[in-house]
């Protein structure tokens, strides 16, 4: 390939096109491939990678701190948990579609951040953009915001996602400022897109770090109206055992 054609390449972005030249000229030979079906096929490729390059920008964005997915998680050191039902919430890939947001509660280390990562990186993995916060970390995002009053920008950008992921709900006290606007971010989701959510308390037991039980009735009573949800309270750690020196 001279440098002209290459230039042209670059230009138009056509990365795959320029890194496998050569690969598709020997193929074309080898195969005795039209000019139309030769064509075809590096059209295929260039869409393929792209879609690929896009994937992994979206998992990159997404902030996602470990890359945990369905066919890897221990259901076997879970029999308490329903597998047929999460995996059949898995392989219909409907609550995107329907809106719905799914919420595990129970213990910690029983998995639950494995099995909504998995949901958001399907999600993700299927064209959608999506995105992993911590409660804690969200919780300060919306107390920064107040203080510079840029509360519509953080709220937007977390608006903007099709499927948000809040992890570990309960780990912080939250200050009635903060109540108010994540109710808000709950609010504006509702049945719009999917929050996935992961909390190591009853719902019964939100109100302890909510600090405001009319807020806090109103918001479970909202999260709760188009979700599913998984309880995992029976669910055993699956963390390895520390063991002590003695």
């Amino acid at each position: 390939m001279n440098e002209q054609l290459a230039e042209k390449l670059k230009y138009l972005r056509l990365g795959g096109l320029l890194a496998h030249w050569d690969e598709y000229l020997k193929l074309a030979a080898k195969r005795r491939m039209s000019h139309a079906r030769l064509l075809s096929h590096i059209i295929d490729e260039e869409y393929r990678m792209r879609r690929e390059n896009a994937c992994r920008l979206r998992l990159k964005r997404a902030r996602i701190p470990e890359p945990f997915v369905m066919e890897t998680f221990p259901f076997h050191k879970q029999p308490k948990l329903n597998r047929k039902m999460v995996l059949a919430l898995y392989d219909s890939f409907e609550f995107m579609a329907a809106k719905r947001n799914i919420i595990w509660l129970g213990p910690t280390g029983c998995g639950k951040t494995g099995l909504a990562t998995s949901f958001l990186t399907q999600a993700i993995q299927q064209g959608y953009t999506g995105r992993y916060v911590m409660f804690a970390e969200l919780i300060d995002h919306l107390y920064q915001s107040v203080a510079d009053h840029s509360e519509q920008k953080v709220l937007k950008r977390y608006l903007r996602y099709d499927c948000l992921l809040i992890d570990e709900i309960g780990y912080v006290e939250v200050e009635p400022v903060q109540v108010g606007l994540f109710f808000t971010l709950m609010h504006k989701r509702h049945k719009r897109k999917p929050t996935l959510i992961t909390s190591n308390l009853g719902f019964e037991d939100w109100g302890g770090f909510l600090k405001n039980d009319h807020l806090t009735a109103a918001l479970v009573d909202r999260l709760t109206e188009n979700s599913h949800v998984i309880n995992m309270k029976g669910c055993k750690s699956l963390r390895p055992k520390r063991q002590h020196n003695t």
